[in-house]
């Protein structure tokens, strides 16, 4: 008698660990629940907005008041000061409005995290900080076209933080529907 097993090829812990279903405490939602790649992507260019108007007014009067030259260099203080303003749009907002910053309200979307109800500091730095960073260079942002082609349309930076983005109208929906038939 032969086993299933036994006739499997042995490919090592990697097949064990993409075979593994991952156990999800929280926030676990049907398909239709997440948010797609064009309306996360809307809400990253009005965040994208806010970002510029906020650089402007911090770093653009003064740079402007006292001739200071302008550069995009990383090294430069005032291309590092607009990482970190960026950076600090994106944890900040996430982390005090609950998973939304300004674009995701807009669109009514907001970022969940699998395993804890809450998004906590060390969700929020590694989602926004350490994974903005990293997707932020032209190269890189190809790590977002991952959310259309995942179930739970995550992109890079979901994954290592074990989020993701869902629709707020769909759900109230469902929480009205849960209200309606516990009545």
């Amino acid at each position: 008698m032969t086993d299933e097993a036994s006739q499997r090829p042995a490919v090592g812990p990697v097949a064990q660990l993409l075979e593994k279903k991952h156990e999800r405490q929280f926030h676990h939602y049907p398909d239709y629940f997440y948010a797609g790649f064009w309306i996360r992507s809307f809400a990253y260019l009005l965040d994208l907005l806010c970002i510029s108007a906020i650089t402007k007014i911090v770093l653009g009067v003064p740079t402007n008041l006292l001739g200071l030259t302008k550069s995009s260099e990383l090294f430069s203080i005032y291309g590092f000061s607009t990482l970190l303003i960026y950076l600090a749009y994106f944890i900040l907002m996430t982390k005090i409005n609950h998973g939304q910053t300004i674009g995701k309200m807009v669109f009514g979307i907001r970022v969940v995290c699998y395993t804890e109800e809450e998004l906590s500091w060390q969700t929020v730095l590694v989602r926004e900080g350490a994974c903005r960073f990293v997707l932020r260079g032209s190269l890189f942002m190809l790590g977002y076209l991952v959310t259309i082609f995942t179930p739970n349309k995550q992109h890079i930076g979901d994954y290592f933080s074990d989020t993701s983005v869902v629709t707020l109208n769909l759900l109230a929906a469902r929480e009205g529907v849960q209200k309606n038939d516990s009545n």
